[in-house]
């Protein structure tokens, strides 16, 4: 099992493919395992890194609230350790968050950065819904079992003609989820990044090349969101999927795999 020490915890990470490296980072709650649809046609033209943020999945889960400080020093920390000086950046959701902050704070090691389903957070940002936002950060849902708690992401995730039509992705995405579930403390930890995340005056800063995309239907994180982010970092291309939600990288991965390749590769 690929576990390495980095920035004072162990971190999961795997790697896949061969070509420029592309580091992958997943959102909120979730684990590397969760990218398996997208990641077979990225890993046919990149060098693809994947690994599990800390307090989810195989990586360490400190209970200690988490900043922007260590979810950044571990991504880079990674890179670090696997010698890579500079890498394609690809975070959805609260990895969008954390990808944002590589790019503002080390910007070197950042070749292009596509920002998926994500935030610039703050007072700026336009908010989920008093529904998403219970859905999102209410403790109660501990009570629930790993699996009850995976099946009722699910419509949050994908639009009802996608899990109709793809059963096995939905159950593959399930048993991902209740194979390595990510602890109530790993969520309330994780959520002290997402809750304090605010790039917004610093997003002009971003000079490297990017790339938004997000889904007209996202339910959790609006996608109102990803047009002020390609707003204010200067010549962000958008791209929006219409029939899609949060989980777009599953549900257009055809086409939203083809954009970031030729997005990279340009």
């Amino acid at each position: 099992m690929p576990v390495i020490k980095v920035n004072g915890i162990e971190l999961y990470y795997e790697a896949h493919g061969e070509g420029e490296p592309l580091l992958l980072i997943m959102g909120y709650g979730s684990n590397s395992g969760h990218w398996f649809v997208i990641l077979p046609r990225l890993a046919a033209r990149f060098k693809v890194i994947i690994f599990d943020n800390r307090g989810a999945g195989r990586s360490g889960k400190p209970e200690i609230p988490y900043t922007a400080d260590m979810m950044v020093g571990d991504a880079v920390g990674l890179l670090d350790a696997l010698g890579i000086e500079s890498a394609h950046v690809f975070g959805v959701s609260m990895g969008g968050m954390i990808a944002q902050e590589i790019a503002l704070r080390h910007p070197s090691r950042v070749k292009k950065l596509v920002l998926g389903c994500t935030s610039c957070g703050g007072t700026h940002a336009i908010g989920s819904t008093p529904e998403a936002k219970s859905f999102l950060f209410n403790p109660e849902r501990a009570k629930l079992s790993d699996e009850e708690r995976a099946r009722s992401t699910v419509p949050w995730l994908w639009n009802r003609d996608f899990i109709d039509k793809q059963p096995e992705a939905v159950e593959r995405y399930v048993k991902t989820t209740t194979q390595y579930p990510t602890p109530t403390h790993g969520y309330m930890s994780q959520a002290n990044f997402v809750l304090l995340h605010d790039t917004y005056e610093r997003l002009p800063q971003i000079e490297i090349p990017a790339l938004v995309m997000t889904g007209a239907r996202d339910r959790l994180i609006p996608p109102q969101n990803s047009r002020i982010l390609s707003s204010r970092i200067k010549g962000a291309e958008l791209a929006v999927f219409e029939q899609a939600g949060h989980g777009f990288i599953s549900d257009t991965a055809d086409e939203s795999s083809e954009k970031i390749i030729r997005f990279l590769e340009s």
